[in-house]
């Protein structure tokens, strides 16, 4: 099983946005870069899309999801906030199916955080492992446990 740990796409600043927090979409960039992902992860064998309630996080696999045909199950434990422990079940709940995981980027450093301490080599940057918007982390499993988390950057619309 393959998890791909999606950081959403780009998003409008927080300080700029009057609303909810959770209602804060993605910017054009954002937009692009969520259509970009798809030629990225379509023929991976994906089988489940989950993300965060957040409207940046459902926005960010839409395109995916349309493509693949799936639909978009939405877990509180990847929102913003969500511990360690919840997103721990949901990898688990998921069972072996390989999928989509779209998240934050505090619950991403919590996840890699995590593999890191476990003895998984997670490529890090200025002490920290790299979490950009769009960005993504390919966590395979051996015998249903996480054994290798690989970085992809983020795609530059226009450039990949």
């Amino acid at each position: 099983m393959t998890i791909h740990l999606l950081r959403h796409a780009r998003a409008g600043r927080r300080s700029a946005w009057t609303g909810d927090d959770d209602q804060r979409p993605l910017t054009k960039i954002g937009l692009r870069q969520a259509d970009a992902l798809v030629p990225r992860l379509e023929g991976l064998g994906i089988a489940r899309i989950v993300a965060s309630p957040y409207v940046r996080c459902r926005q960010s696999v839409e395109p995916l999801a349309n493509r693949l045909r799936l639909p978009v199950d939405l877990a509180d434990a990847l929102a913003e906030g969500a511990g360690l422990d919840e997103v721990l079940r949901l990898v688990e709940k998921i069972g072996d199916e390989d999928a989509v995981l779209c998240t934050h980027g505090d619950v991403m450093l919590a996840l890699l955080g995590y593999l890191r301490a476990e003895g998984i080599k997670v490529r890090r940057r200025n002490g920290t492992p790299p979490v950009e918007k769009g960005s993504v982390w390919e966590l395979t499993t051996r015998r249903e446990v996480i054994a290798r988390a690989t970085y992809h950057p983020p795609p530059r619309p226009g450039r990949d």
